[in-house]
């Protein structure tokens, strides 16, 4: 298969303040807004999920703390810019569930979640070129997702961008609308990343669990990019 020749490549300040993180590919992706047998599954996961969690759990996990400590390093508010798995596991304590989008994000959400790392999905049909996971010029481009312009960018945070100057994904906090899935995606770049308080096994585990997911629920083909472990 391998149709894209997309690489990735992280600067060396950025893995300076702690993070890790795992890229790959997965093409031939047969996509839709969901499928019986993961609704089934899902409000297992979920069901079993919401058993042991708790605001008081969500506010000091490790892994969830490493994020906040990122932010610290990077000079960036952790008032204004919480990270999406925080978020998500917020969402899921007051709601009883996630947001559901389409199956492909949905199984990305729900592995997050489980792992309280971050990830995310982009079409790479849409993604200008390689991607870069670099610190910010303030020249970059911001289309957050959900959003109808262009955001400021502010020099020295880390983001995801690629060669067309637009970011893929602010911190581990947005997304952008350039890049995002929808029903009809085909093939996509995912993002698995951590923190200072996230080993390699656990980014291992959690990439591997994804790509098990979609591979299970969307079919497709991976091809691993880069990882830290």
């Amino acid at each position: 298969m391998n149709s894209f020749n997309t690489r990735f490549f992280v600067a060396d300040d950025v893995l300076a303040l702690g993070l890790n993180v795992a890229c790959f590919i997965v093409e031939g992706i047969n996509n839709k807004e969901s499928t019986p047998e993961f609704e089934s599954y899902l409000e297992q996961e979920t069901n079993g999920l919401l058993r042991d969690l708790t605001s008081e759990k969500i506010k000091n996990d490790p892994i969830l703390q490493g994020f906040r400590l990122l932010h610290q390093r990077a000079d960036v508010s952790n008032r204004k810019n919480i990270s999406a798995a925080e978020n998500l596991l917020k969402m899921l304590l007051k709601h009883g569930q996630l947001p559901r989008i389409n199956l492909l994000v949905d199984i990305y959400n729900l592995v997050s979640v489980k792992t309280h790392l971050s990830l995310g999905a982009h079409d790479l049909q849409k993604l200008g070129g390689d991607v870069h996971l670099k610190l910010t010029t303030g020249t970059e481009r911001f289309w957050p997702i959900g959003t109808n312009e262009l955001s400021p960018v502010k020099p020295g945070e880390y983001a995801y961008v690629d060669d067309d100057n637009d970011i893929i994904c602010r911190l581990e906090v947005r997304q952008v609308e350039k890049t995002k899935v929808l029903p009809d995606t085909t093939a996509c770049f995912f993002i698995v990343q951590g923190n200072p308080a996230t080993s390699p096994a656990c980014l291992q585990a959690a990439c591997a669990e994804l790509i098990e997911l979609i591979t299970r629920f969307c079919g497709g083909q991976e091809r691993m990019l880069y990882k830290t472990w």
